[in-house]
């Protein structure tokens, strides 16, 4: 098992977006202070990186292995590392808001993206949540990202780009990157896939798009930031009837602080940021068993203006 002790890089065919070995130009970088402020930039021959602890030049960090210590010109310590996914999208330019690790990681794992699938994706907003589709798909999957604004898509191709393959080439063979509207451009392509993610205001608009494309078995997976949202898609899923039940919930990640006995929550919490829906494709003609529940009382009432799942007449509170 010699591969195991050896320092290669990665293979450029795996198009991971990890390198090995010592730090080069075009390469980005994270830098932490010793008050764990953190600054992320590509490096660059004959450069200088400028911040209140003094400069120090990208020279002298170009060629060392990742994992050192640097002193700035006035005395100032960083911790240098090459910056991880789940670092390198949460500090990338930004067009559009991006899908933070914590749902991307809730997106990777239960909508089950797997190593050749066939994905879909709208919007693709900055490009945060496709480069982790990417990663899991890996090259010999695709990866088709659906965006109306030429803004974002072009913001999103430079940081996909940059992250793969450092803004060189030609991008990752995986991808295609599509500028329209999912809704009309998914059925007239023709394209099937084994997996669709939604992260836009009405979701559900591309409902029957998604399941025109999706193979039996395939998932949808929607992320919505409001209640109404959330409810508008479920429900509209539910009345679709070519789908399971739709499954929701949200992420909430709190750090602890760890210093001796004093163990205790941290003051800073990410709570909030989206919701997650799945539901599985049924095959063709087929319809998933009516699920028996009694809804609360007045969930359906007068008020409720949304879809309405089959037994539930308009204006008549559930009991």
């Amino acid at each position: 098992m010699s591969g195991l002790s050896s320092d290669r890089d990665v293979s450029p065919r795996a198009w991971s977006g990890v390198h090995r070995g010592p730090l080069r130009a075009g390469e980005w970088v994270r830098l932490t202070d010793q008050k764990g402020r953190r600054h992320n930039f590509e490096l660059v021959a004959g450069k200088r990186f400028f911040s209140n602890k003094g400069h120090l030049d990208h020279d002298e960090l170009i060629g060392r292995e990742e994992g050192f210590t640097v002193s700035s010109s006035v005395g100032g310590q960083y911790l240098v590392f090459r910056p991880l996914l789940s670092e390198f999208v949460v500090s990338m330019p930004r067009g559009a808001a991006v899908v933070y690790p914590k749902d991307a990681a809730q997106i990777v794992a239960m909508a089950d993206i797997f190593p050749g699938a066939d994905v879909v994706e709208a919007g693709v907003g900055s490009g945060a949540l496709t480069c982790s589709l990417l990663r899991a798909v890996g090259p010999h999957g695709t990866v088709t990202s659906y965006e109306r604004r030429e803004e974002f898509a072009e913001v999103a191709r430079r940081n996909v780009t940059q992250f793969f393959d450092g803004g060189d080439g030609e991008g990752h063979p995986a991808w295609r990157l599509v500028l329209g509207d999912l809704a009309d451009a998914l059925p007239a392509s023709g394209d099937r896939a084994d997996r669709v993610v939604l992260d836009m205001l009405a979701p559900w608009e591309c409902l029957e798009a998604a399941a025109g494309s999706l193979r039996a078995g395939g998932i949808l997976c929607a992320y919505v930031a409001t209640t109404t949202q959330l409810s508008r898609f479920v429900e509209s899923v539910r009345v679709h009837g070519g789908f399971t039940e739709p499954q929701a919930w949200e992420s909430l990640v709190r750090d602890w602080h760890v210093e001796g006995l004093a163990v205790r929550p941290g003051h800073a919490m990410v709570g909030h940021t989206a919701f997650l829906v799945t539901a599985r494709r049924m095959a063709p003609g087929e319809r998933p068993p009516v699920k028996k529940r009694r809804p609360a009382p007045g969930a359906y009432g007068p008020d409720y203006a949304g879809p309405r799942p089959p037994g539930v007449p308009e204006g008549t509170p559930a009991e």
